[in-house]
Protein backbone atom coordinates (compact mmCIF):
# COMPACT_ATOMS: atom_id res chain seq x y z
CA UNK A 1 0.00 0.00 0.00
CA UNK A 2 1.67 3.56 -1.33
CA UNK A 3 0.69 6.84 0.52
CA UNK A 4 1.20 9.56 -1.81
CA UNK A 5 1.79 13.17 -0.61
CA UNK A 6 -0.96 15.96 -0.99
CA UNK A 7 -0.36 17.96 -3.50
CA UNK A 8 -1.29 21.65 -3.75
CA UNK A 9 -4.93 22.73 -4.69
CA UNK A 10 -5.30 24.97 -8.03
CA UNK A 11 -5.71 28.58 -7.97
CA UNK A 12 -9.03 30.06 -8.89
CA UNK A 13 -8.90 30.00 -12.70
CA UNK A 14 -7.38 33.24 -14.27
CA UNK A 15 -6.19 33.97 -11.02
CA UNK A 16 -2.63 32.30 -11.72
CA UNK A 17 0.44 32.08 -14.33
CA UNK A 18 1.88 29.02 -12.57
CA UNK A 19 1.15 26.34 -15.28
CA UNK A 20 0.09 23.59 -13.18
CA UNK A 21 -2.29 21.71 -15.41
CA UNK A 22 0.56 21.51 -17.71
CA UNK A 23 2.83 20.27 -15.33
CA UNK A 24 0.65 17.67 -14.39
CA UNK A 25 -0.16 16.96 -17.97
CA UNK A 26 3.55 16.59 -18.95
CA UNK A 27 4.86 12.82 -18.31
CA UNK A 28 8.08 12.95 -16.43
CA UNK A 29 7.61 16.84 -14.88
CA UNK A 30 9.29 17.50 -12.07
CA UNK A 31 6.45 17.30 -9.43
CA UNK A 32 8.26 18.05 -6.70
CA UNK A 33 7.19 22.05 -6.42
CA UNK A 34 2.99 20.85 -5.89
CA UNK A 35 3.84 19.11 -2.84
CA UNK A 36 4.10 22.86 -1.16
CA UNK A 37 0.80 22.91 0.29
CA UNK A 38 -0.53 26.00 1.17
CA UNK A 39 -0.13 25.08 4.94
CA UNK A 40 3.48 23.98 4.28
CA UNK A 41 4.21 27.52 2.40
CA UNK A 42 2.61 29.38 5.51
CA UNK A 43 5.25 27.00 7.91
CA UNK A 44 7.85 28.08 4.85
CA UNK A 45 7.34 31.85 4.93
CA UNK A 46 7.29 31.90 8.77
CA UNK A 47 10.63 30.04 8.57
CA UNK A 48 12.28 32.37 6.13
CA UNK A 49 10.79 35.31 8.55
CA UNK A 50 13.04 34.32 11.56
CA UNK A 51 16.33 33.51 9.84
CA UNK A 52 19.08 33.01 11.87
CA UNK A 53 21.80 34.20 10.31
CA UNK A 54 23.48 33.79 6.85
CA UNK A 55 24.27 29.95 7.06
CA UNK A 56 20.93 29.63 7.91
CA UNK A 57 19.81 31.77 4.93
CA UNK A 58 22.03 29.44 2.78
CA UNK A 59 20.83 26.16 4.47
CA UNK A 60 17.08 27.02 3.15
CA UNK A 61 18.30 28.30 -0.13
CA UNK A 62 19.73 24.60 -0.30
CA UNK A 63 17.47 23.37 0.72
CA UNK A 64 14.61 24.91 -1.17
CA UNK A 65 16.29 23.50 -4.39
CA UNK A 66 16.46 19.78 -2.72
CA UNK A 67 12.91 19.46 -1.40
CA UNK A 68 10.70 21.83 -4.22
CA UNK A 69 13.34 22.18 -6.88
CA UNK A 70 13.33 26.16 -6.50
CA UNK A 71 16.31 28.42 -6.87
CA UNK A 72 16.39 30.86 -4.97
CA UNK A 73 19.53 33.55 -5.39
CA UNK A 74 19.99 36.28 -2.62
CA UNK A 75 22.65 38.35 -3.63
CA UNK A 76 23.80 42.37 -3.29
CA UNK A 77 21.99 44.62 -6.30
CA UNK A 78 24.18 46.10 -9.22
CA UNK A 79 23.70 49.49 -7.45
CA UNK A 80 24.23 50.91 -4.06
CA UNK A 81 22.58 49.11 -1.18
CA UNK A 82 21.19 51.46 1.20
CA UNK A 83 18.34 49.83 2.52
CA UNK A 84 17.42 46.06 2.01
CA UNK A 85 15.57 46.83 -0.63
CA UNK A 86 19.09 46.92 -2.68
CA UNK A 87 19.27 43.47 -1.89
CA UNK A 88 18.26 41.08 -4.69
CA UNK A 89 16.29 38.47 -4.03
CA UNK A 90 15.38 36.45 -7.93
CA UNK A 91 13.64 32.86 -7.91
CA UNK A 92 14.43 31.66 -11.24
CA UNK A 93 10.82 30.60 -13.01
CA UNK A 94 9.30 27.21 -12.42
CA UNK A 95 6.51 25.94 -13.59
CA UNK A 96 4.03 25.20 -10.55
CA UNK A 97 5.39 28.14 -8.49
CA UNK A 98 2.27 29.86 -7.73
CA UNK A 99 2.64 33.86 -8.17
CA UNK A 100 1.69 34.30 -5.05
CA UNK A 101 4.18 32.34 -3.47
CA UNK A 102 6.74 33.52 -6.01
CA UNK A 103 6.59 37.03 -4.55
CA UNK A 104 5.66 35.86 -1.28
CA UNK A 105 9.39 34.47 -0.57
CA UNK A 106 11.38 37.45 -0.99
CA UNK A 107 8.85 39.57 1.01
CA UNK A 108 9.92 37.12 3.68
CA UNK A 109 12.94 37.03 3.75
CA UNK A 110 13.50 41.03 3.52
CA UNK A 111 11.35 40.77 6.69
CA UNK A 112 14.32 38.40 8.15
CA UNK A 113 16.82 40.91 6.67
CA UNK A 114 14.89 44.12 8.63
CA UNK A 115 14.77 42.11 11.57
CA UNK A 116 18.24 40.92 11.75
CA UNK A 117 20.35 43.52 9.91
CA UNK A 118 23.55 41.62 10.57
CA UNK A 119 22.69 38.98 8.08
CA UNK A 120 22.98 41.75 5.53
CA UNK A 121 25.93 42.95 6.57
CA UNK A 122 27.14 39.25 6.55
CA UNK A 123 25.73 38.80 3.28
CA UNK A 124 27.31 42.18 1.91
CA UNK A 125 30.45 41.04 3.52
CA UNK A 126 30.46 38.04 1.97
CA UNK A 127 30.95 39.64 -1.65
CA UNK A 128 33.30 42.08 -0.65
CA UNK A 129 31.02 44.82 -0.63
CA UNK A 130 32.27 46.04 3.15
CA UNK A 131 36.06 44.62 2.81
CA UNK A 132 37.32 48.31 3.82
CA UNK A 133 34.88 49.31 6.44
Amino acid sequence: MTTTSPLRQPCPPGACDCGREQLLATAGSDLRILLLTRQEEKRLLDRLENLESLGDLEKMQRRLYEQLGIRLTVAPGFNEVRSMRGIAIHIDELPGLCRKTRQSIPTAIRRSLEKRPEIAYSLLNAHDLLRDA
